[in-house]
């Protein structure tokens, strides 16, 4: 993480996490009564996305920690729990949604955790299982450099058997992870793509083979572990790429310690066409075979979505057939064609996941 501008919430500057901050980057900083003057800065540059990447914004989540995924109703959701650590990522990748989601961007790291510790402590007293995460609007393991954040939530996870914390990266950031008390109630998540759409899509991001090898260090630390192929991009000789990555995974790591392996297309909101083309002038992977979906967003034609989607089902069932496979977002039509069943047969997809989580990592429900 390069930070090149860094701003403190006036209200927060006494807080714990803050002062590590300020310790660990050791950099001039700007106190400020309100977030207006961190947009201002930003919006006033002449590449705002980019100095947004550089721009740090260290305040309080004044909002809810616990939200549920937004999802849709036209397509089926995991049911998963987003933990809201902070917004946006230093890394750069060509088709993160992040880039239009936030007005403007803003790479801000939310330091009121006893407020954080209150509504996980709450969510554990739920008589159902919970799958929390932290990677939804960040990178998961960005922080670690930084801040103590992980200990905090690995130890918290693991001091109860009602949720499991998810940490998702693109990273290899992980040696804070090394002797936490963890009991299996972390599972150490990464996204992965083809060698392709990492060198070409993914800046900043850690090479697939640094992934999987992270991986294996985590496994050998007794960590659950989870993949995510999301976006999966459809272009010339993909299967083939695609293919290779799924063999890597089971080189470097053991299908009975995988708690699940999810599958998603490229997708997106409109907006973000003309963001690529301005920041990732050479990348054409806004340019295939789009329709508007029911959620508003650019899907694949649902033919060649169901086409990937059932080769890499099959690649996966090869090699570790008990290993949980589901696909981000897609409707009941698309399940049945790839899968021969819908969510609906065993319960649900979010009863699929728990079911999977109890059995990985030891989760009860009342």
């Amino acid at each position: 993480m390069k930070i090149s501008k860094l701003f403190v919430d006036k209200s927060v500057i006494d807080f714990p996490a803050t002062r590590s901050i300020l310790s660990r980057l050791n950099m001039q900083y700007e106190t400020v009564n309100t977030s207006n003057r961190v947009y201002d800065f930003i919006t006033a540059c002449e590449h705002p996305i980019q100095i947004a990447k550089e721009t740090l914004f260290v305040t309080k989540n004044k909002g809810a920690f616990i939200r549920d995924c937004p999802g849709t109703s036209c397509y089926t959701c995991c049911g998963y729990k987003i933990l809201h650590i902070g917004t946006f990522c230093s890394m750069d990748c060509s088709y993160c949604i992040l880039q239009s989601y936030f007005h403007p961007p803003v790479l801000q790291f939310f330091v009121n955790h006893e407020d954080m510790i209150r509504e996980t402590k709450q969510l554990f007293e739920n008589t159902n299982i919970s799958r929390v995460g932290t990677g939804e609007y960040t990178d998961s393991m960005i922080w670690e450099k930084l801040t103590d954040l992980s200990g905090i939530l690995v130890t918290q996870f693991s001091e109860q058997n009602r949720a499991v914390l998810e940490l998702k990266t693109k990273t290899t950031d992980i040696d804070l992870l090394e002797g936490l008390r963890h009991n299996r109630k972390t599972i150490i998540s990464w996204s992965l793509n083809t060698e392709k759409i990492i060198r070409e899509e993914e800046r900043r991001t850690s090479s697939l083979n640094a992934r999987l090898e992270a991986a294996a260090k985590c496994e050998l630390w007794g960590y659950p572990l989870s993949f995510h192929f999301d976006p999966v991009i459809i272009y010339d000789g993909c299967e083939k790429e695609y293919k290779e990555v799924i063999r890597k995974i089971f080189d470097y790591v053991s299908s009975d310690n995988i708690v699940w392996i999810s599958i998603g297309t490229f997708r997106f909101i409109p907006a973000l066409k003309n963001i690529i083309k301005e920041r990732f002038s050479v990348s054409k992977i806004a340019y295939g075979e789009f329709i508007t979906g029911l959620d508003g967003k650019m899907r694949y034609f649902k033919p060649l979505r169901i086409d990937i989607y059932k080769k890499m089902v099959e690649w996966i069932k090869e090699i570790a057939p008990d290993v949980l496979v589901y696909f981000c977002m897609e409707d009941d039509e698309v399940w049945e064609k790839t899968t021969g069943f819908i969510p609906e047969k065993y319960g649900g997809l979010p009863a699929m996941l728990d079911k999977s989580a109890a059995l990985h990592c030891g989760l009860e429900s009342k």
